[in-house]
């Protein structure tokens, strides 16, 4: 959403909006001129937009309620209402569009296609999930006067929203199951894919993960080609890596694929689910021209998305070495893949883990698959749920996970707990806050915390 509102206040439109509470990322945007209001109430709308109907056009996030009071009096005064996802659809149309979908790792998988092309000197644009270290933003503008360069969209799955695109090439991270809320079944996820890359342009790609569900790819239109990519050759991939090798924080890796061999590439982005990621999004950059001595030095270049594997403090070195950890893994998958590649960076060392759950019936669909993953930590902290755009449902709450984790120490916490037990508490190496909710409200006061107790000093 904030992309969108940053595009079209590049174009010359006036843009306001509502968000729930206020982030970063809101005083960022009335920074940046955008007016942003917190409070669910019609006199809050702007003048501009209650007096020029006509001239408003609205867009809308599917996590906004239906009875939300400023969304139910533009319904009902005839508004131009439309999803984020059609909006996003319209601006794509007529450009060659680089589409990046998946159940998991395609905000991290886009900014990476967005940052190799803008690296390498392709003029393109892109709209992400988050924001790039590289770009600043979670937009990037067409060059002056480049009106028709390729465009990266971070595809959507969750309301089936990336239906609305039709791209040229398409990368599919994973089809696992989530979002059972609005499909019901895995099959009805898989069915939705399906759907997707069946709107693939002629002639054009699918770039698709190899644990992806088979029938994805048999759904591509004739004429579509499809790329398969995995960590290794025994997995059957035409696109794969090898020598593999971690290197403080930093992965090094040979990739080989249908468009050549690009050796030694050094991701300083950790994690083998990285390395996964980077084999597609430099598979695009070499679709779109890029050479392998250019893709190198951007691979190097790349510092990932806020909030996706981001180093948050790091003290000291060898056996004596801290660090805190931050990322958005929200599904078992991603923290499984998460914490393993904190114990190959980190083997031995005392691993604590405070999550937060996102969404009840997340929680409820998940709660074995959380509790397994979660328990690779050798402490876990549980917060209370966040709810999002959700109501409570009977029974399911935190202690859900926590009743079958098996980490040999586990708790629910609160808040303030959390910050009085880390400045008093000793016994870890490495503490990892995961989460997609509010969890990362908590990151400066315990970078703070940690940064007195380490260092001696206030960060």
């Amino acid at each position: 959403m904030s992309a969108l509102a940053r595009w079209f206040q590049a174009n010359g439109h006036q843009v306001s909006g509502y968000d729930k509470t206020r982030t970063p990322l809101t005083d960022a945007l009335e920074a940046e001129g955008i007016a942003v209001h917190f409070d669910d109430a019609v006199d809050s709308i702007p003048a501009a937009v209650r007096q020029r109907r006509d001239q408003t056009l609205v867009v809308l996030t599917p996590a906004i309620p239906k009875d939300h009071r400023e969304w139910a009096w533009l319904r009902e005064n005839g508004y131009d209402i439309r999803k984020r996802s059609q909006v996003l659809g319209v601006l794509t149309a007529g450009h060659r569009t680089i589409a990046v979908a998946g159940t998991h790792g395609k905000t991290t998988t886009s900014s990476m296609v967005a940052h190799l092309l803008h690296h390498a000197g392709v003029p393109c644009a892109a709209f992400l999930g988050g924001l790039s270290v590289n770009l600043g933003s979670n937009l990037l503008l067409p060059p002056t006067g480049e009106a028709h360069v390729p465009i990266v969209v971070e595809a959507d799955e969750y309301d089936r929203s990336f239906l609305t695109l039709h791209p040229e090439i398409a990368i599919v991270t994973s089809t696992d199951a989530d979002h059972l809320d609005i499909y019901g079944d895995k099959d009805a996820l898989v069915e939705s894919f399906r759907q997707f890359v069946g709107q693939i342009q002629p002639g054009g790609t699918l770039i698709i993960n190899h644990t992806a569900d088979a029938s994805v790819a048999a759904a591509v239109p004739a004429g579509v080609r499809v790329i398969r990519y995995g960590l290794s050759p025994e997995q059957g991939p035409e696109l794969y890596a090898d020598h593999i090798t971690a290197q403080g924080h930093e992965f090094r890796f040979d990739l080989h694929g249908p468009q050549g061999t690009a050796a030694e590439l050094a991701l300083a982005v950790p994690g083998y689910h990285n390395v996964e990621n980077m084999l597609a999004a430099a598979c695009v950059a070499q679709l779109e021209g890029v050479s392998p001595e250019k893709l190198q030095t951007a691979v190097a270049a790349y510092r990932g998305v806020k909030r996706r594997f981001e180093f948050i403090l790091t003290a000291g070195a060898g056996d004596g070495q801290k660090v805190y950890v931050d990322d958005y893994a929200h599904h078992p998958r991603e923290i499984e893949a998460f914490l393993r590649s904190l114990r190959t960076l980190y083997p031995g060392r005392r691993l604590r883990v405070v999550f937060q759950p996102h969404l009840f019936t997340r929680t409820r669909d998940f709660a074995p698959g959380f509790a397994e993953s979660l328990s690779l930590a050798d402490e876990v902290v549980l917060m209370d749920i966040y709810p999002a755009r959700e109501l409570p449902l009977p029974g399911v709450t935190s202690e859900l996970i926590l009743s079958q984790i098996t980490a040999p120490r586990k708790s629910l916490q609160s808040r303030e707990e959390i910050f009085a037990n880390t400045e008093t508490q000793s016994d870890f190496d490495v503490l990892a806050t995961v989460g997609a909710g509010d969890i990362d409200q908590l990151v400066p006061r315990l970078k703070n915390i940690l940064h007195l107790r380490w260092n001696g000093t206030q960060a």
